[in-house]
């Protein structure tokens, strides 16, 4: 096995000078790394990162727990932590918690044999709890906030991004606005209720707890959510729902219904996606920047490791995005 003694050995350097040059090359003149480099490549030279973590208690490796990778919100997430992170030389370990507690304090235990310097995590209901695994690890909660005191979040502001979209449909005459929620021990769910109710407030529109049903933040709970607040007699006109895989479950469910989009039903959904851009009728959404949160809760986890100051609390704005699935009530309706 060629090691880091053969790399310095053919490039007429020290090891201490060929380690900084492969894994610290800021610190290395141009043309040395260079040499180093061609040299590591052409011998076939690949460092043994878990040792070299064994020895300094800390490898240049983050580690990254995602609630749901499937969904292209989390994958996007996972790319702009990935790629910010590289650009530093850092490698990314990354797990998917399927929004169970048990599967992620499994993730933080494995993740905490492999010596990572830093986390990002997306919360599940326990996470607060969960985080005693890694205790004195810096970490960062991405898109929700556990709960934890002291806790360092990078999170967009939900409030006001549900509040633009259910002010969106009232404005369009609107006053049966019906809400499929996510879980309520999560944050996002929490903060984006909270629009909702405020923007119904603001309108004069009162709150009815029977227009508001779960959709457990999947497209098959957004489904059977939708199903049942539009198979009624007063149904909703309109429907605000609270994340990208559930408004998939509500438009299949007002097409299983027959119900045509906007004509019988405006659709808002959170979340923007390819997919939401190019169904007929496109989807009227609330854009969230989620490559630039990824980006930015590495960017964050980077300084903490560094020991440099960092704000507790960051919050990206949102974006209303006026597409084809709303239109103004029907007078006849009305």
């Amino acid at each position: 096995m060629i090691g880091l003694q053969d790399v310095a050995r053919a490039a007429g350097v020290s090891p201490a000078t060929a380690s900084r040059a492969l894994h610290r090359p800021d610190l290395v003149a141009l043309r040395t790394r260079e040499r180093v480099e061609q040299v590591a490549l052409e011998l076939g030279y690949r460092p043994n990162v878990l040792a070299r973590g064994l020895r300094t208690r800390g490898s240049r490796t983050i580690g990254l727990i995602v609630t749901d990778i499937l969904n292209p919100f989390h994958a996007t997430l996972a790319k702009g932590v990935q790629d910010a992170a590289e650009a530093q030389g850092y490698t990314v370990l990354m797990f998917n918690s399927d929004e169970q507690p048990g599967k992620e304090r499994r993730a933080l235990e494995t993740l905490h044999g492999h010596l990572p310097m830093g986390l990002i995590v997306v919360p599940t209901a326990r996470t607060r709890e969960n985080l005693s695994v890694v205790s004195g690890l810096p970490t960062v909660e991405l898109d929700r906030a556990s709960g934890l005191e002291g806790a360092h979040t990078v999170m967009v502001d939900n409030v006001a991004g549900a509040r633009e979209a259910v002010t969106h449909l009232t404005g369009l005459g609107h006053r049966r606005v019906g809400m499929i929620v996510g879980n309520q021990d999560v944050s996002t769910a929490r903060e984006r209720l909270q629009g909702y109710r405020e923007a119904l407030k603001t309108a004069q529109v009162p709150y009815l707890e029977e227009l508001v049903l779960p959709g457990d933040h999947r497209e098959q709970g957004g489904r059977l959510a939708a199903l049942r607040l539009l198979s009624g007699p007063e149904r909703p006109t309109a429907l605000f729902v609270g994340n990208n895989e559930m408004t998939v479950g509500a438009v299949l469910a007002a097409r299983e219904l027959g119900l045509d989009i906007p004509g019988d039903l405006s659709v808002v959904g959170f979340d923007d996606s390819r997919w939401a851009q190019t169904m007929s009728p496109a989807l009227s959404v609330v854009s969230q920047p989620t490559y630039e949160l990824g980006q930015l809760a590495c960017q964050h986890l980077l300084c903490l490791i560094a020991g440099q100051p960092c704000a507790d609390s960051v919050r990206l704005p949102t974006r209303m995005i006026y597409r084809q699935s709303t239109a103004a009530l029907n007078t006849v309706e009305a």
